[in-house]
């Protein structure tokens, strides 16, 4: 079975289309990204501007294209902080159904915190016991902790890399005291949210995902993508501390020309890596497995368990 997979985030639309079936590994075939950066086209009253809705309409109306041009069987095709956020939210979805002929669904935060909380224990099994795992978004952070396929906790909180960058950092490098502000806002956000996760128990094994941690982990020395998605990668936090101080002196564009950092996604790094560091002192963890699936693989998953009815 051929599925596509089309994630509408704060800062892409990422078509991804996989060949699978129940019980199997699903296998890439193909990727394309458009940046639109959504978030960023959200004005003062709350609601997407027209020239967003416009991209985003083109946008879905290309990838659903390319899905029916692959032989896709199935698109599923889902929204996230961005849209889920904007206050003209259903007359844009229905632009988006009219006009490009796809019909996508609002994620809630907690249901993002535990699709990909179901990719994440697929990939690392059963004897990984209790996992607790961390995704930095462009909009949210989502956090979820269990011992199932179903989290026992499963949390959204607008702390997303590019949500902060707009919102606390002025100036680009930002200056060491906007930093250092996020540092300590983040960490208050953070604060009752963290006892939450622990009380559901102590986690076996701390998992990251995200493309703004892979590249963290990449900077801090982790295997780059080219060797393969089973090799095992790890971001510690001394390292993190350490390239949290060298990028905060870095402009985007110097930054987006590093291994490892993606173009679209350089402006928000740092904020990224504020949060990451953050949620790991509030979690107590000294180092977090970056796990390869997350969100649109949760989306596969739950939808290959429904050909059976599970």
């Amino acid at each position: 079975m051929r599925l596509g997979v089309l994630d509408v985030g704060s800062n892409t639309v990422h078509l991804l289309v996989v060949d699978a079936h129940r019980g199997g590994h699903p296998f890439p075939t193909h990727s394309e990204k458009t940046v639109l950066r959504l978030a960023e086209h959200v004005d003062g009253s709350g609601k997407l501007s027209r020239a967003g809705a416009n991209a985003l309409v083109a946008a879905v109306a290309a990838a659903r294209q390319s899905a029916r041009n692959l032989g896709c069987d199935d698109l599923l095709a889902f929204a996230t902080s961005a849209v889920r956020e904007a206050k003209n939210a259903a007359a844009v979805l229905d632009r988006v159904r009219d006009e490009a002929g796809v019909d996508l669904q609002v994620l809630a935060g907690r249901d993002e915190a535990s699709l990909t909380f179901l990719a994440v224990r697929r990939w690392f099994g059963w004897s990984a016991g209790r996992l607790v795992v961390v995704d930095i978004g462009g909009g949210s952070l989502e956090l979820a902790s269990g011992i199932d396929e179903v989290p026992d906790v499963a949390i959204s909180v607008p702390l997303g890399a590019g949500r902060l960058t707009r919102e606390h950092f002025r100036e680009d490098p930002p200056g060491r005291t906007d930093v250092q502000a996020l540092r300590s806002y983040v960490g208050e956000q953070l604060s009752a949210v963290s006892h939450e996760l622990l009380a559901a128990g102590v986690p076996d094994r701390a998992v990251a995902t995200s493309k703004t941690l892979r590249s963290l982990a990449r900077l801090t020395g982790a295997a780059p993508s080219k060797e393969g998605m089973r090799v095992p990668r790890h971001l510690g936090l001394p390292g993190l501390r350490q390239v949290i101080g060298f990028i905060s002196r870095i402009a985007a564009s110097d930054l987006a020309e590093l291994e490892g950092v993606s173009p679209a996604r350089a402006h928000q790094l740092l904020a990224g890596a504020v949060v990451a560091e953050a949620a790991m002192e509030a979690l107590g963890l000294a180092t977090v497995e970056v796990c390869p699936w997350a969100l649109r693989e949760g989306i596969i998953l739950r939808r290959l368990d429904w050909l059976d009815g599970v």
